[in-house]
C-alpha cells in the first residue's frame, strides 16, 4: 500500500504493526523536498503555539501551490474548537499573531534546502495556513471514499495533489494565515585547506 509500518511487538508469535507514515510523500516547489515525517515533525512543533488560544489541531494536510509566483506550501488546519471569532476586534488579532507564528514555526522545523529557498533564493514563498470549519476532513474522506478509498483503511492524506480534494478543502476555508518571518539559514560550513576547501553537506545542517 505504499505505507511505512513498524513492529510494535508481537501477538501469538505475529508481528503487530503500527503506521507510521506514507512512503515518498513530498511536498515540493523548487530544489525543496519535504516528506510526509518532515512535515510531521515540523507541525508538531508548531501546534504548541495554539495553546494560547485554547485550541488544539485535530486534521491537517498540506499541497505545493505552484500557481501563485513563487510557489509555496498551503496547509489546511481543522482546529477544535475553531479560534476565529464571529465578529472582529482585539480576538481576532490575537488569532492572527498565533496562527502567523504557527506559519513561523513550521518553516523554521522544515530542512535546510527549504530555509535556504525561502531565505536566500526567493524560490519559494511564504508558507500559508488555511483554517477549515469543523466536518471539512469528513467531506474529505467522503471523497476519497467515493472514488474508491476504503472507508475502514482510510486515513487522511498528509500532502494531497488531486484538484478534487483539494477544492473540498477550499470551500469550507474560514481563515488564511502567511509567515510573517524568513525562516533562518546559513550557508554550509566549508573548512580550507591548502589548495582546496571542504564542506558539510546542507542536510547535515537541517
Amino acid at each position: 500500500m505504499g505505507d511505512i509500518l513498524q513492529v510494535s511487538g508481537f501477538h501469538n508469535a505475529a508481528p503487530q504493526f503500527r503506521f507510521v507514515h506514507r512512503r515518498n510523500v513530498v511536498l515540493s516547489v523548487d530544489t525543496d523536498k519535504t516528506s510526509e515525517d518532515d512535515l510531521l515533525r515540523a507541525v508538531t512543533a508548531a501546534k504548541r503555539l495554539l495553546a494560547p488560544l485554547g485550541a488544539i489541531l485535530s486534521e491537517y494536510t498540506a499541497y505545493a501551490d505552484t500557481a501563485s509566483i513563487p510557489g509555496h506550501y498551503v496547509l489546511f488546519w481543522e482546529l477544535t474548537p475553531p479560534p476565529l471569532p464571529a465578529s472582529g476586534g482585539g480576538d481576532e488579532e490575537a488569532v492572527g499573531r498565533a496562527m502567523a507564528a504557527c506559519c513561523a514555526a513550521v518553516e523554521a522545523g522544515l530542512d535546510a534546502v527549504y530555509r535556504r529557498c525561502r531565505s536566500r533564493d526567493r524560490s519559494v514563498g511564504p508558507l500559508e495556513i488555511r483554517v477549515v470549519s469543523p466536518g471539512a476532513f469528513d467531506a474529505l474522506m467522503d471523497l476519497c471514499v467515493s472514488h474508491g478509498s476504503s472507508v475502514n483503511q482510510y486515513k487522511t492524506p498528509r500532502c494531497i495533489k488531486h484538484p478534487d480534494a483539494i477544492a473540498v478543502l477550499e470551500a469550507r476555508v474560514v481563515g488564511r494565515f502567511f509567515s510573517d518571518a524568513v525562516p533562518h539559514w546559513e550557508p554550509p560550513f566549508q573548512v580550507v585547506a591548502g589548495a582546496g576547501a571542504a564542506s558539510l553537506d546542507e542536510g547535515t545542517l537541517a
